[in-house]
């Protein structure tokens, strides 16, 4: 049963902290939410690009690689979100306002940390998902060469120096 609402009344998100947040707060250059709890909360909304987290090559080498099955087409954004949700589901929330014109986007996912250390657990987990992927190859050579690039790799400086790159103090940053 449809719970009653109050004429006027607004969707309030619930965040992992216990604050509430209206939807209709977060605009399309949010990357951060300063919560009433002091923290920042990262914010991601199914229009960012993934090139926001990863280099256009990487994505298209991404999306060449990685099938997907719904309806959003090709691996985007929404995918990575997945993988996040799936990692942390009692730190990050999400919002369908797909029936909802006056936000902008269909989907919104606040999380328990800030941005950045967003960031640094996506690129963390699409490692992983490499490593996995990687291990099922029969090319030994391959294996050992991707395990000993792994070992190179630094993820708190990959972020630190895309981030640099990219204006994230924009709504108009662009890929690098």
């Amino acid at each position: 049963m449809a719970t009653p609402r109050v004429p006027g009344e607004r969707d309030r998100l619930e965040l992992p902290c216990g604050e509430f947040v209206d939807p209709h707060e977060i605009h399309l250059g949010m990357r951060d939410y300063a919560c009433a709890c002091g923290e920042d909360h990262a914010v991601v909304l199914d229009v960012h690009p993934p090139a926001r987290f990863f280099p256009e090559s990487f994505v298209a080498v991404l999306r060449e690689t990685i099938e997907t099955e719904d309806e959003f087409g090709e691996f985007g954004t929404p995918h990575l979100m997945g993988v996040a949700m799936e990692e942390f589901p009692q730190r990050i929330v999400v919002h369908d306002a797909s029936g909802d014109g006056a936000v902008g986007y269909a989907l919104l996912w606040i999380a328990d940390f800030d941005s950045r250390r967003l960031h640094e657990i996506l690129v963390e987990l699409v490692v992983e998902l490499m490593e996995h992927a990687i291990s099922h190859a029969e090319d030994d050579d391959a294996v050992t060469e991707f395990e000993s690039q792994m070992l190179e790799f630094d993820v708190g400086a990959f972020v630190e120096e895309y981030r640099s790159v990219r204006n994230f103090e924009s709504e108009h940053d662009r890929p690098a």
